[in-house]
Order: structure tokens, then sequence, then C-alpha cells
């Protein structure tokens, strides 16, 4: 992992995001820019592994990233993708500062700009608009897993693809067959066989 200070044109992304909320003012953007640095990905890179402490919180400029746990058998279980214009950490052990049970791998080359907990701790002192915003990121967050929980109990396999070829279909061209099936619960000549059908 390489890290930078200049944001540059990578500022570009994240300003327009925190923009999009409307609820900072260009000032309290401006001193989250100035406490960030640039975090280079290689392909096949960890963000974290499991075991370790997040100490940090990302947004993705470009790549894809996938978050996976290992299952009591060994075999890798991914639960989750995260794309460009999304905040990132491994969010239990960011607050509660334990050891994740997690991993989380870049799949792509990946260019994420960073900033430590005990700065975001400062900003959240420093103004209630970012209290207010990191609260509306954690409900989305929130939102978001429980939508992939319900998914998974409740759809079939070829429910769960439909609907990540309606929402997601950028997922299929980034990542993997063996990650896609991972995700969502099937083995990949059951994803093949679905895949098949729609196309015909």
């Amino acid at each position: 992992m390489h890290y930078r200070h200049y944001l540059g044109m990578t500022q570009v992304p994240i300003v327009n995001y925190l923009k999009s909320f409307g609820i900072l003012t260009d000032e309290e953007i401006e001193s989250f820019l100035e406490i960030a640095t640039i975090k280079s990905l290689s392909r096949d890179g960890y963000f974290i592994k499991e075991g370790r402490v997040c100490k940090e919180i990302v947004f993705v400029v470009s790549g894809v990233l996938r978050s996976f746990y290992y299952s009591s058998d060994g075999k890798e279980v991914t639960y989750c993708f995260t794309f460009h214009n999304s905040f990132l950490t491994a969010y239990s052990s960011f607050i509660a500062q334990t050891p994740t049970q997690e991993n989380i791998q870049a799949i792509t080359d990946t260019e994420m700009v960073s900033v430590p907990k005990e700065k975001i701790v400062a900003l959240e002192k420093s103004s209630t608009n970012w209290l207010w915003l990191f609260k509306h990121l954690a409900e989305q967050e929130y939102i978001k897993m429980e939508k992939r929980i319900f998914l998974l109990q409740q759809e079939s396999a070829e429910k769960r693809y439909e609907d990540l070829l309606k929402n997601h279909p950028n997922y299929l061209h980034a990542i993997s067959l063996n990650y896609l099936a991972s995700y969502l619960g099937i083995s990949q000549r059951h994803l093949s066989r679905i895949r098949r059908s729609i196309l015909n």
C-alpha cells in the first residue's frame, strides 16, 4: 500500500459526493481534504485482514473491493462489494476498535482517500454537521446490509441474480464468477445455469 498527501484531481469525486448531501459547508469539506491522504492498493492487495483493528475510513475513488470472511470449514464467503464513490471501513472494528472478523481485498487496482479514526473524531467534535453526515452514512450502510440479508433469506438464487443484474450491472463486468457465486450463495455451476437461462 502506498500513501501520498497531495490529492490533486482525486479530490473532485469526493468533493462532489460530500456536497451531494447538502449538509456540509465548503469550509467543512475543505477541512476534510486537508487531513486526507491518498491510498493506492494494487489488485489482490488487502485494505484489512481478519484479526487486525481498523483505524481508518476511506472513500473509494476508483476500483472494486470485496469483503469476505472464512466459514467454519475454511471456505471464503464473499458478502459485499464496494465500488467507486463509496465510503468503506471495517465498521464494527472501526467503531469499537476491536479486531475485525472480515477481510477487505481489492479485486482491481484501487485508489482511495483515507482519513484516520482520530481525525474523524476531531471532525465530529468540530461541527454537528459531521455528526449528521456520519449518522446518515451509517443509516445507509444498515439499510444496504438489511436488504442483502432479506434477499439471501427470502429469495431464490435466480431472483438474487436478477436483482444484481437490474440494480448493479457493473458487478457482472468487474467481478469473477467465483466471487459472484460466493456472493449469491450458490456454486459456479449453478450460476452458469442461471446465466444461460436468462440469456436464452
